[in-house]
């Protein structure tokens, strides 16, 4: 009876086995009933998180081969190194979403498999061309583009017309900023303060790439067979934007929110409450504030310095790597899933959900977009400043490891001249700084020119 009891307990708990296996999708067996599991490694919050919840639960029903599992691995900071420590062995997730600046990283690990190789053409090619750009390294998209934003300025238009200024043109220069900034302060008496820059060195990159300034040397570390050797902060475009911030100041124009998470969320709280006129932040705030102004919102291009035409802007956000140590059906299971999210009717999607942008060049001609942008032109902003963006170095991004020094480099320069430290000065101390720290990693990992 002994035996033959273990032999139920053991059969009993097998069965158990299978049937929890099955209901969590993580048996991989050659059972047709069953599918295979696609970990993806994300770092979305908020309204991004459930509109990716949403689009890989409509993936998972739409057929019955694969069953994607989306799993949060905090902030960017916090994934990538989670990522790097798993990246060459079996417990690397199928898919992880890192930064745009986390590019030559990625690159570095030899995990990942190129979306060129992974994917067919039809796909990659309906990938907005300077949104792909910046994802393209040794002629091959290397991750798919997917939460992709631009910098926009964004201003009280409500308050400009009540006041009697005139609103700014769609590409403003800097001498309109600060021409309106101006006014608006002294047409309220200084309850509401004209403008604010955040000490932010995406930013800070972004204003100066306007000004075709390359951030890195060799075509931004992107020329065949070089990489980047020195980091330009030091600049006349970084003297220009500099010099755009301390007018604003001594005009009795400017409020300084400091730098970071907090500072973006109270120059946010700022102008929704009427206090601030205008600010520049990512175009995939354009829909939630929208939603909570209670003033007709205005969006222009981000500014450019007086006579010198616009540049364009390199691309900001993330995308979707495939890692390489995988089985195949696992490998042909991301490539399904990723197809599936690079379409124009996900990227639409996605795109009124998030107020990111559509990276499908398809996705703009559908009628949710068109009828969405009709009904409030700020939306298509963003869209049409990155496509009338010129095609070089300057607007494909910087292809740099060490991004987050360089950024957080900036904007310790930045809070300083806002706290009335010399351009000159604060701007060489960060290049300097970054140089440094640019030249210690290249030396670290044998890179030498």
């Amino acid at each position: 009876m002994k035996k033959i009891a273990t032999i139920i307990i053991v059969s009993l708990t097998f069965l158990v086995a299978i049937v929890l296996g099955v209901a969590h999708g993580k048996t991989q067996t050659a059972s047709a009933n069953q599918r295979t599991t696609i970990v993806f490694w994300h770092s979305m919050g908020g309204k991004p998180a459930a509109a990716l919840k949403q689009l890989v639960a409509q993936y998972n029903a739409s057929q019955d081969k694969y069953t994607v599992v989306p799993e949060y691995q905090g902030a960017y900071t916090e994934s990538l190194p989670k990522y790097l420590n798993v990246a060459n062995s079996s417990a690397a997730p199928a898919i992880v979403q890192a930064q745009e600046i986390a590019t030559s990283t990625m690159l570095s690990t030899q995990s990942t498999i190129p979306m060129s190789q992974l994917l067919s053409n039809q796909t990659t090619d309906q990938i907005e061309d300077n949104i792909a750009r910046y994802y393209t390294v040794n002629q091959q998209l290397q991750a798919m583009p997917f939460n992709t934003s631009t910098p926009v300025l964004y201003y009280n238009k409500g308050l400009v017309e009540q006041l009697g200024l005139t609103p700014l043109p769609e590409d403003p220069s800097y001498s309109d900023v600060l021409q309106l900034a101006k006014a608006i302060t002294a047409k309220t008496g200084g309850k509401t303060k004209g403008m604010t820059i955040d000490a932010y060195g995406w930013l800070f990159e972004e204003l100066t790439a306007n000004q075709n300034q390359l951030l890195a040397n060799h075509d931004n570390g992107r020329a065949p067979g070089e990489y980047a050797t020195k980091i330009n902060i030091d600049t006349p475009a970084a003297k220009r934007l500099m010099q755009l911030m301390t007018q604003a100041i001594q005009d009795k124009s400017f409020v300084n929110y400091g730098s970071g998470d907090i500072a973006e969320a109270n120059q946010q709280t700022a102008f929704l409450a009427g206090k601030l006129g205008l600010f520049m932040q990512s175009s995939a705030s354009t829909g939630d504030l929208q939603a909570n102004a209670k003033f007709k919102l205005g969006v222009s291009y981000l500014p450019h310095a007086d006579g010198i035409p616009r540049n364009g802007l390199a691309l900001g956000g993330a995308a979707l790597w495939a890692n390489k140590h995988q089985p195949a059906n696992v490998k042909q299971g991301v490539a399904d899933f990723l197809k599936f999210m690079a379409s124009a009717g996900s990227q639409a999607q996605w795109r009124l959900a998030t107020g990111y942008l559509a990276v499908n060049k398809n996705a703009k001609n559908l009628p949710q977009i068109t009828s969405a942008v009709a009904k409030d032109p700020n939306l298509g902003v963003a869209t049409q400043q990155l496509a009338t963006s010129q095609k070089n170095p300057v607007t494909a991004g910087p292809l740099v490891p060490i991004m987050p020094i360089a950024r957080t480099n900036m904007e310790t320069a930045m809070q300083a001249i806002a706290n009335g430290a010399p351009i000159d000065q604060s701007l060489k101390v960060a290049q300097d700084a970054t140089n440094q720290a640019l030249a210690a990693y290249n030396a670290a990992n044998h890179l030498k020119k």
